[in-house]
């Protein structure tokens, strides 16, 4: 069956208008890690995408390793993330939650109080960490997860995916890629453990797997996806020699889950020999994504193995993509001192403040999104 970027389709339960994802993108506008007005607008202005895949959002206080990032495991959560879904249904839109959980990727200044930066095994990220007290400072090691904080981990996802029901979201995204803390337990290099969740392909599989089906069984296999990146070297993921059959085994899994999409990050930079297997034994809907600004390219993959085409950057500078893309016009380029922190006039620099084609605003910040 052909496949066009433009027309409706399916996904699940869901009826989009067209194959356009917004790919999630952490923007650090959550202040003090709660949703917020500005991010409703932000949202709202791309609320013609098929879907959005809002930015990642962490299960559980542990997770908030970066500065300004939003969680999904209090009421008060629930209440503020309601009001960006109601206005991105208001506006005719589908958003999904991604869950991300940082791990070892972290500083202690950006947890919150009682919090702890934790890993499957105590080994520590290469690089920096940006803080808002001190600048960028070295990531320090993790402290190792036990077994059974494995597994309530595990629950605090399932909670955080009924949560995000609960806000209005149409399904959620399980991060698995980019060196966070489902990728940290499938790469050997930071997954040292010697109990049931290290060592062998099926060990170092089963977080990513508990976390998918307690997911699913929480909200359902039609509600919920999985992004991940084989082979990527992001957040200081190294490559490892099984990484094909680590990813076979995922996606064999992921088909009996029976999960509504694979993401897959950066098609054109993953290992060629992890996507394949994914692609081959997983048959469900994928979502390609890395690097699209056209059309020809995304009708292209279209016309072979994916379903989906993930936007990420060119999202940020062009709140209506879909318009631009159809009309065949050029893009604007971002500006990427603004992608994780304020410009001069504030937190709406580079965020909410991009024009739209004709040179129009693409809307204002208002608490009558409603009226």
């Amino acid at each position: 069956m052909s496949k066009h970027l433009f027309e409706p389709a399916q996904l699940g339960p869901l009826t989009l208008t067209s194959r356009v994802v917004m790919a999630p993108m952490t923007r650090a506008r959550a202040l003090g890690n709660e949703p917020n007005e500005l991010m409703a607008e932000y949202y709202r202005q791309r609320a013609t995408a098929g879907l959005i895949v809002a930015e990642g959002t962490s299960p559980d206080a542990n997770g908030l390793g970066y500065a300004r990032i939003p969680g999904l495991f209090t009421e008060q959560h629930v209440a503020n993330w309601q009001r960006v879904t109601e206005t991105v249904h208001h506006h005719g839109g589908h958003i999904f939650l991604q869950l991300m959980h940082s791990g070892r990727i972290f500083h202690p200044l950006n947890l919150p109080a009682g919090a702890e930066g934790v890993g499957p095994s105590a080994i520590a990220a290469a690089g920096q960490m940006w803080t808002d007290q001190q600048q960028m400072q070295d990531q320090p090691a993790p402290r190792a997860l036990t077994a059974a904080e494995v597994a309530d981990t595990v629950k605090a996802y399932a909670h955080s995916a009924k949560l995000a029901m609960d806000a209005g979201f149409d399904g959620v995204e399980i991060h698995g890629a980019n060196g966070y803390l489902p990728e940290q337990f499938l790469n050997p290099h930071s997954n040292q453990r010697t109990d049931e969740y290290g060592g062998s392909v099926e060990n170092r599989t089963r977080f990513v797997l508990d976390i998918t089906r307690a997911v699913a069984a929480a909200i359902g296999a039609d509600r919920t996806g999985i992004r991940l990146s084989p082979g990527s070297n992001f957040n200081d993921m190294a490559a490892y020699p099984e990484t094909a059959e680590t990813y076979a085994h995922l996606a064999q899994e992921l088909q009996k889950i029976g999960v509504v999409y694979v993401h897959l990050v950066g098609t054109a930079y993953l290992n060629a020999e992890g996507r394949t297997a994914l692609e081959t034994d997983y048959t469900g809907p994928v979502i390609y994504n890395g690097g699209y600004r056209d059309v020809a390219r995304a009708e292209a993959d279209l016309a072979g193995r994916a379903d989906f085409i993930s936007f990420g950057t060119a999202y940020i500078s062009n709140p209506d993509l879909v318009e631009r893309l159809k009309a065949g016009q050029s893009l604007a380029d971002a500006d990427q001192a603004t992608y994780y922190a304020p410009g001069p006039g504030g937190f709406a620099d580079g965020y909410t403040d991009y024009p739209t084609a004709d040179g129009q605003p693409a809307g204002s910040f208002s608490p009558d999104y409603v009226a």
